[in-house]
């Protein structure tokens, strides 16, 4: 049998995605037999890959599916080595393909997923053969799936750099806004990086140590305040609304009465200054809140009001009960490169 021919290499490049000079050495190795050279490449693909996967892989996409009726979401993040790669359509194709498998098998770890079978071969012989394809490491690292039964799931996904789902509850006639609300609310947690859903949520040993942060943060710049002869910035006793108890709160509107008796005010008007004072003595002591409550933030789409104010203000019966934030190779620790000795290196060999 004839070796490798031009019809030959055309179809075994179309049917394995390696380079023009592989596909020839294979039909070569196999004297043209079309299926004995793609199992030739398979194996040495596998061999490539293998050696592939010690390459740092921090670059990649983040891909969100969700099903038809909004109400399943499977979010992953796939990583490769370079941000080129991350372009390239057959790592795009590969990103959409990886998501749609972890959805429909449920997979919750990378551990799990490489055990699946995946159009009928195992899954890590599928990776590695696209590893081999590619021509770097890829790193299925990160999945997630969030469901909901009553409600509605929806995300967003920054340039395949940060990703968000999002899934809500609320009644049957509003779950078309609700699905809109909550692309727009992805959209904002994408940017404005909250922890938690709500102040709720926020850990306590984390709260203590963050009130310390602020409050010295506060006095540093207080410092500098006073060296320019500018008014002082207040320096909150509180750092989340979860500190504000009723007896604070009670606490605080008596030294306003207090203040406002001492500077003359008449007792008839207090009723008209005090909520004003409370809504800022709470502003004020809510930092925490702002920075990492996705409820308490101010909402990008309209900073007049907050993200809890521009849910109510979509429909009362929404409530968001799920939140998920993938950011591309968070956790990853990059090897910094010194520049001028990679060129230097380059030039010497």
């Amino acid at each position: 049998m004839a070796g490798a021919t031009p019809k030959l290499i055309k179809e075994l490049r179309e049917k394995s995605g390696a380079g023009m000079l592989d596909c020839k050495n294979a039909l070569n190795e196999c004297n043209g037999d079309l299926d004995e050279a793609m199992k030739y490449l398979r194996e040495s693909g596998l061999a490539k890959a293998a050696k592939k996967a010690g390459n740092l892989a921090a670059e990649g996409l983040i891909t969100i599916l969700v099903n038809d009726n909004s109400t399943k979401a499977t979010m992953t993040e796939i990583n490769s080595q370079t941000d080129f790669v991350a372009k390239n359509d057959q790592f795009i194709a590969l990103t959409n393909e990886v998501t749609a498998h972890v959805q429909a098998e449920g997979c919750t770890e990378r551990e799990e997923l490489l055990k699946t079978t995946i159009n009928g071969v195992n899954f890590e012989e599928y990776l590695n053969s696209k590893i081999a394809t590619i021509g770097e490491n890829i790193v299925t690292r990160k999945m997630v799936t969030v469901s909901s039964d009553n409600g509605i799931v929806n995300g967003y996904v920054h340039l395949g750099k940060v990703g968000v789902i999002l899934a809500a509850t609320c009644s049957d006639s509003a779950k078309e806004k609700t699905k809109d609300l909550l692309k727009k609310v992805a959209m904002h947690a994408a940017s404005m990086k909250p922890s938690v859903i709500s102040y709720k949520d926020l850990d306590s040993a984390f709260i203590e140590s963050e009130n310390k942060a602020i409050i010295a943060d506060i006095e540093k710049e207080n410092e500098e305040l006073v060296r320019l002869g500018k008014p002082l910035k207040r320096i909150p006793e509180f750092v989340t609304r979860s500190q504000l108890t009723d007896k604070a709160l009670a606490k605080a509107e008596e030294e306003m009465k207090e203040e406002l008796k001492a500077s003359g005010k008449p007792e008839k008007i207090w009723d008209k200054i005090i909520p004003g004072q409370i809504a800022r003595f709470i502003e004020d002591n809510t930092q925490l809140d702002k920075t990492h409550a996705l409820l308490s933030q101010t909402y990008v789409m309209d900073d007049s009001m907050t993200v809890e104010q521009a849910i109510k203000a979509c429909d009362e019966s929404i409530e968001i009960v799920e939140y998920v934030r993938f950011e591309l190779g968070e956790g990853i620790e990059k090897k910094e490169e010194d520049f001028a000795a990679e060129v230097a290196a380059q030039m010497g060999k």
